[in-house]
């Protein structure tokens, strides 16, 4: 049945109220940033604001550590989901159901319960203050979702699929590579993206495990900044600018899959 004109009415009022609850703060603190630091001055488009945070928070350091922990962690977390996906998804083999259950206590277990313990087991192996003691740790916690996220798309391909290309000959690498991984782009891409988002917004395990500050990522040397650098709300509000900036061209770039493949995974769901 279609929907009548006050349903579609309503949906729509709806969904404006929405969108204008998530996009109004955004738009706030942009402005914000483009207004001028000093008191008393009315004029706008300050575009040196962000050239001034950049300098003064250091965040040519803390950008630079924040992708570098990002692209390692992403990197890891896709290619081992990918090998236990396939395993979980694919081959099930005996005892697999098991096996998923734990990977899923990572995804149960916040960091908060774990963190301190984890610091003492990486400080007596020397990893502290490395790029090890912040990726690993927030590898391991991606590798549980992204473990449930592609058992769930390797059960939904359609089995025809498999056998034919088992017949043809084709082991499991060349099945993984050379079938799955092209039809798995959205599911592929939604993974990069979460994982990106909360790889670069995750506050805990850099501070913990960086003592010193060497390894101190974006998000974290914007909560410096606001107390160190700067009184001032317009400096600050640049520099969120600039720290939620990556997240926000990523996603513009992969939007298009990184949609389909959470509706995909809904409907499958």
């Amino acid at each position: 049945m279609r929907a009548s004109i006050t349903e579609r009415v309503l949906n729509y009022v709806i969904l404006v109220l929405f969108a204008a609850q998530a996009l109004i703060p955004i738009l706030y603190v942009l402005l914000l940033a483009l207004q001028s630091e000093r008191i008393g001055d009315d004029s706008f488009w300050h575009l040196e604001n962000f050239a001034t945070a950049w300098k003064q928070g250091h965040f040519s350091q803390y950008m630079t550590n924040s992708v570098i922990i990002a692209v390692l962690v992403v990197s890891l977390a896709l290619v081992l989901s990918l090998m236990s996906g396939y395993v979980l998804g694919i081959l099930r083999p005996r005892g697999g159901d098991i096996l998923f259950y734990i990977f899923l206590l990572g995804i149960m277990v916040p960091s908060e319960a774990i963190v301190l313990p984890l610091f003492f087991d990486l400080r007596d192996a020397g990893l502290t203050d490395t790029i090890w003691a912040v990726a690993l740790p927030q590898t391991a916690q991606s590798l549980a979702f992204g473990t449930f996220w592609m058992r769930a798309y390797f059960r939904g391909v359609d089995p025809a699929i498999l056998e034919a290309a088992r017949i043809d000959g084709a082991g499991d690498v060349r099945i993984l590579t050379s079938i799955l991984l092209p039809l798995g782009r959205p599911a592929i891409v939604t993974q990069i993206v979460l994982t990106f988002m909360w790889t670069w917004n995750d506050f805990l395990i850099p501070l913990v495990m960086s003592p010193s500050g060497k390894m101190r990522t974006a998000p974290l040397g914007l909560a410096f900044f606001q107390g160190q650098y700067t009184q001032g709300s317009t400096l600050l509000a640049a520099g969120a600018v600039l720290v939620a900036l990556p997240m926000v061209v990523l996603y513009l770039l992969l939007q298009k899959q990184f949609i389909s493949g959470m509706t995909e995974g809904a409907v499958k769901g």
